[in-house]
């Protein structure tokens, strides 16, 4: 399906299937999927356990490849027909992706600023630019007060935030986020939405989440549901029970 809007897209799918298994233990997790998703938009990926989301995620993620079909990243095509176009992976994520979880799986023991540097440290900064652009992130996502907090004393949304800015760290134009407000209430569920609205529209960058977070389907610029590995448009303005 094509996007809408005529700005060549960040994420691009073409044909893409992808199955586990062979002969009578084959599944099929994912049919036939293409999509398109531009600079500045948040799509959601909805649909019952086991529909293919996060089979979807991890395809795009660059962490499973394929079995057919097609993906540009960023203006890269990264596979073709199945077939991964780079050998070093690890680079290909650190370069165009960021992740955020559920969870904000900080490590306990570094600080807020030390838990985004460290992105940046493996990446290949040195330790002084690596801090600078670890509170700089954090400035900008109005957490920079905790700083030097260990996330065992930051809220949830503030170590939600944290786990943003690490996901920014390296710049990324492709974020990818599994759940990302499931364990906040609804207040700090809406902090982080518009947080990621701002990522969007003022650094150019395509967010994909899946999500069954009913309070923040208005957030969104396009809904999609997975049912059986097939991905279908959802009318934005269905209502939650109707949407997945």
């Amino acid at each position: 399906m094509e996007s809408a809007t005529e700005t060549s897209p960040l994420v691009r799918l073409r044909h893409i299937s992808k199955h586990f298994g062979e002969g009578e233990t084959r599944v099929d997790a994912l049919r036939d999927v293409s999509l398109d998703v531009c600079p500045g938009e948040i799509v959601a990926l909805l649909g019952p356990s086991g529909s293919g989301k996060t089979t979807l995620l991890n395809v795009i993620g660059c962490i499973i490849n394929p079995s057919t079909g097609s993906m540009e990243l960023d203006g890269e095509r990264v596979v073709d027909n199945g077939r991964w176009l780079r050998s070093n992976l690890r680079q290909l994520r650190l370069d165009k992706i960021g992740f955020i979880f559920q969870f904000h799986n900080l490590i306990p023991f570094l600080d807020a600023t030390e838990n985004v540097a460290l992105v940046l440290q493996l990446a290949g900064a040195d330790a002084v630019s690596a801090r600078r652009r670890a509170i700089e992130l954090l400035d900008y996502l109005e957490v920079g007060h905790r700083k030097a907090s260990m996330p065992a004393k930051l809220s949830g949304g503030e170590a939600q935030r944290v786990a943003i800015a690490r996901a920014l760290a390296n710049r990324p134009r492709i974020i990818l986020a599994d759940e990302p407000t499931a364990a906040l209430d609804s207040k700090r569920a809406g902090i982080v939405m518009d947080l990621l609205r701002k990522v969007a529209v003022e650094q150019d960058a395509a967010i994909i989440a899946v999500t069954h977070d009913e309070k923040i389907f208005d957030r969104f610029d396009r809904i999609f549901s997975l049912r059986d590995g097939m991905l279908d448009d959802v009318d934005i303005d269905t209502e939650p029970g109707e949407a997945v």
